[in-house]
């Protein structure tokens, strides 16, 4: 058991959650390589289709908690090289991970908490939760966040928020693509579990290779290369067992064999 998130498993979704509220669920270098764990380990379960990432308390994740940022405004260039690495693979094991992930916005989301927001599939927001990219207030940049904060906001928006560290509203990331859906908080559940029946109703192996087919598309070159790449993919998918099971089960009026 660990004081700084739980994880859990409901049938086929695995949720990971933030349990320090009385610290906006701020993360050190301890959390950080608690959340790299959990999430290497839910997504390497064969009974787990689906990932939630949530949090307690008002505030979803406020970045870096205060402990972590003492020590580090002693760091040397080397201590904050091998530092940020860590932050940088935990935001890739999230987005990387095979299984899709959800994150369950309850709450505020500040700075590194929007990498993590970020680096999951799909996020659906309270109404009343605010996000902000603070660091440039502190002489900071949110660098390691980057990749995939820019991913999800796009770099029109990237361009006001990361300069201004102006705080906008669920509204706001709602109309710049951070976050899915925005809801009251007491449809905040229906709404992730809407997400979680589609997730779970799907061919797993699908989900998987469609992740990753984002991933290998997204913003890249419309060339010779990356149309082999998909003409490849199709391929591969509909000559596999899912996928043989699933165009079956279509032309014979019945349920696919994951869903029985």
């Amino acid at each position: 058991m660990s004081q700084n998130l739980s994880i859990t498993q409901t049938g086929a979704v695995a949720r990971i959650t933030l349990t320090q509220p009385e610290i906006r669920n701020a993360f050190s270098d301890e959390v950080i390589a608690e959340i790299t764990a959990a999430f290497t380990d839910v997504g390497g379960r064969a009974d787990v289709r689906a990932v939630v990432l949530a949090a307690e308390g008002p505030a979803f994740c406020a970045g870096a908690n205060l402990n972590w940022m003492r020590r580090m405004a002693d760091y040397t260039r080397d201590e904050n090289i091998a530092d940020a690495g860590k932050l940088a693979e935990m935001l890739r094991v999230i987005y990387e991970c095979p299984k899709p992930t959800v994150a369950r916005v309850q709450g505020d989301v500040y700075a590194g908490g929007m990498g993590l927001v970020a680096a999951c599939d799909m996020a659906v927001a309270v109404d009343t939760a605010g996000f902000c990219l603070s660091e440039v207030k502190l002489g900071l940049i949110p660098a390691t966040i980057s990749p995939y904060v820019i991913r999800a906001m796009g770099a029109r928006a990237a361009h006001r928020y990361f300069l201004t560290a102006e705080r906008f509203g669920a509204a706001e990331a709602l109309r710049i693509g951070f976050v899915h859906e925005v809801v009251a908080a007491d449809q905040l559940d229906a709404k992730v579990d809407e997400l979680l029946k589609a997730l779970t109703s799907a061919s797993p192996n699908a989900v998987r290779v469609c992740k990753k087919l984002v991933m290998d598309v997204a913003e890249r070159e419309i060339n010779a290369g990356l149309i082999a790449a998909t003409v490849q993919g199709i391929a591969d998918i509909r000559a596999s067992d899912e996928g043989k099971e699933g165009v079956q089960s279509f032309l014979n009026k019945r349920k696919p064999n994951w869903l029985s």
